[in-house]
């Protein structure tokens, strides 16, 4: 089956499409999955919402939303371990009661939520992105993402067969051209307490900051632009990747190279 994508609003730029697994639309939020090899989505909306992401405080994760990843959790763990016949098909009923809350709440029938439900095995535990932090000369490197015509800094998935440093040096590499090398882990952030969108798994971010050590400014097929901002000439910034109040914290981390990692 391939990608079903649904026309709807970024935070900076309208009917935008994305094929970047981390994207997440504001104020509406996007189900990714994979499914036979290919991406397909399913749009969740919600309630709109005015975010500011510099003064935002506490989680943005709405309470349904928060439910149903506790219910699911729970099934997943319950199906991952139980050989009790009769315990299983209660862990699948739990299964079903959570894939019912998010369709209720969306404009999905509770058959698909169950079917991208289904297809995560084994313990419930979140997922990684990881994301290059690359100074120079008091300016820090973005790309312009072709998803949705923002600013972020290089970033992606972890991979599994790679290390967080490692995933932080190709995605640098991949996305902007220049090699580099990391030299601290600035931040391990929890999406729920920074800011971000809601979003339907739990995720931790990596922030690493890199050292250029060769190559030169190249756009990819997810990028458009590479390019350094100074602080005070941050461009419009993508948001569902990065927030201004991280970069803020960046910026103070490179003015301050003792600051310890940041953690939530």
């Amino acid at each position: 089956m391939g990608a079903r994508f649904t026309p709807y609003r970024t935070s900076c730029h309208q009917g935008a499409r994305s094929s970047h697994y981390e994207y997440i639309s504001e104020p509406s939020l996007i189900w990714w999955t994979s499914r036979q090899g290919n991406l397909s989505s399913a749009m969740l909306p919600l309630p709109q919402i005015n975010y500011n992401y510099q003064k935002l405080s506490k989680p943005m994760q709405p309470k349904w939303l928060e439910w149903a990843q506790q219910i699911q959790a729970i099934a997943q763990k319950g199906l991952n371990y139980s050989t009790n016949p009769f315990q299983v098909e209660d862990y699948k009923l739990l299964r079903e009661i959570a894939a019912d809350i998010i369709s209720s709440y969306s404009q999905i029938e509770q058959s698909e939520i169950l079917d991208l439900l289904v297809k995560e095995i084994g313990y419930p535990t979140p997922k990684v992105a990881v994301r290059g932090v690359v100074f120079k000369e008091n300016t820090l490197l973005f790309v312009k993402e072709r998803s949705d015509g923002c600013y972020a800094l290089p970033g992606g998935w972890a991979e599994v067969g790679e290390s967080p440093g490692e995933v932080a040096v190709r995605e640098i590499f991949e996305e902007s051209g220049y090699q580099t090398r990391p030299v601290k882990l600035l931040a391990v952030y929890d999406i729920n307490k920074q800011g971000y969108p809601p979003h339907p798994h739990g995720i931790y971010k990596l922030f690493f900051q890199c050292e250029i050590i060769g190559g030169s400014p190249t756009s990819s097929i997810e990028t458009e632009e590479v390019k350094f901002f100074a602080e005070d000439k941050i461009p419009q910034l993508s948001t569902t990747r990065v927030t201004p109040a991280q970069i803020t914290r960046f910026f103070q981390h490179y003015y301050n190279r003792d600051l310890p990692t940041d953690f939530d």
